[in-house]
């Protein structure tokens, strides 16, 4: 079996990828770049070429939240990304192509339906995504996350398979022994470890409170933070330099550009407490690992999305939430320190475990029958 892959989400992806047999052929259609303001390598694209899988870049136009001088130019990019899909589709003639949602997707989609090339869709979400709910009225299969995405889409060919988690073996490396380019060095010491992310793209906003707190809180923990690569901040260069500026305490903070999606449980599994913006693959590996967080979300996600996402940790015991336009680096840093006093208090008082190492292989059962009908 022939598959393209495409959309947003890389941890599921990889979950899917992983899992299939070795017989099938993966071939991933996304973005090159992060931003499409930014000249900033995208992780999925990072990844997969790292991989040796098939990689087909688009250059394809998004409908922006708020007006900006990037708004026309990449309206202006969405016939050009359907072009660029249906020749790669009529190229590769797939069996079957699998959505992940996001704005990547919907030109792949809309080229498999002029081809007749089936489609299958996979939604993270608690709800849906606006491409998804448009690509799932022709896709033939929608594999749900969660039972109240279901009624988003037609009930005939929606199928409960919940949200792919990958895990991986911990490594006890030490830090001053780590090259560079080699595994991200978890810091030495026995105090509490804090790993601090924005997503995959990092999070400008996080990035400053943390620098912010940063002289405050190397003293009582140890760090790892995942700055992104946007060059329009410059984040990543600016906290290296901080990072130097720390004297014999800069062994206990590691900042990194990404987190190598086999590092992530790793790390998870480490930490103690976690400081994260909420989308919905973070929350899953958090519900999956039971670890502690302190969300902020995103303030403009579609539907308040990632506000949803952190309520639903929270409720399960795991999280507390913070606004991040009432955020300072003070309040930021009292309240790590709050959490870590009373950190045996968040225990998550549901287990979806098995849920979730089982959604992978519910995710190809759906592909191998729409291919085999």
């Amino acid at each position: 079996m022939r598959i393209i892959i495409c959309g947003g989400h890389l941890s599921p992806a990889l979950a899917v990828i992983e899992r299939l047999p070795k017989e099938d052929k993966v071939i991933v259609m996304g973005r090159k770049h992060a931003f499409e303001e930014d000249t900033a390598l995208s992780l999925e694209y990072q990844t997969m070429t790292s991989r040796n899988i098939p990689f087909i870049s688009l250059m394809t136009g998004r409908l922006q939240r708020h007006f900006s001088r990037h708004t026309i130019p990449s309206l202006l990019k969405t016939p050009y990304g359907l072009i660029q899909a249906y020749i790669g589709l009529r190229t590769l003639r797939p069996d079957v192509v699998l959505s992940f949602g996001g704005y990547v997707a919907v030109p792949v989609a809309i080229a498999a339906k002029l081809l007749r090339i089936p489609i299958v869709v996979h939604e993270q979400t608690l709800e849906a995504g606006a491409s998804n709910i448009f690509v799932g009225k022709f896709a033939r299969k929608i594999c749900i996350s969660w039972e109240s995405s279901a009624p988003f889409f037609p009930a005939s060919k929606t199928v409960l398979t919940g949200n792919p988690v990958r895990k991986y073996p911990i490594s006890n490396t030490p830090a001053s022994t780590v090259k560079r380019g080699e595994q991200l060095p978890i810091p030495n010491g026995e105090d509490p470890l804090l790993y601090i992310t924005g997503g995959s793209s990092g999070s400008h906003a996080i990035n400053e409170l943390v620098e912010g707190a940063l002289e405050k809180l190397i003293k009582k923990y140890r760090i790892i933070h995942q700055t992104g690569d946007a060059k329009l901040y410059g984040d990543f260069d600016r906290l290296i330099e901080k990072r130097e500026s720390l004297g014999e305490e800069k062994d206990r903070y590691i900042v990194t550009k990404f987190v190598k999606p086999e590092e992530v449980a790793q790390i998870l599994e480490k930490a103690d407490l976690i400081i994260s913006r909420s989308g919905m693959n973070t929350v899953t590996e958090l519900l999956y690992f039971e670890k502690p967080s302190l969300l902020i979300p995103l303030p403009i996600s579609q539907n308040n999305e990632q506000g949803k996402n952190a309520q639903m940790l929270k409720d399960a015991g795991l999280s507390e939430i913070m606004d991040q336009q009432s955020l300072t680096p003070d309040i930021l840093s009292q309240k790590i320190q709050t959490m870590m006093e009373n950190i045996d208090t968040y225990k998550t008082k549901v287990s979806i475990k098995n849920t979730l190492e089982n959604a992978a292989d519910g995710i190809i059962r759906v592909l191998h029958g729409v291919v085999a009908s």
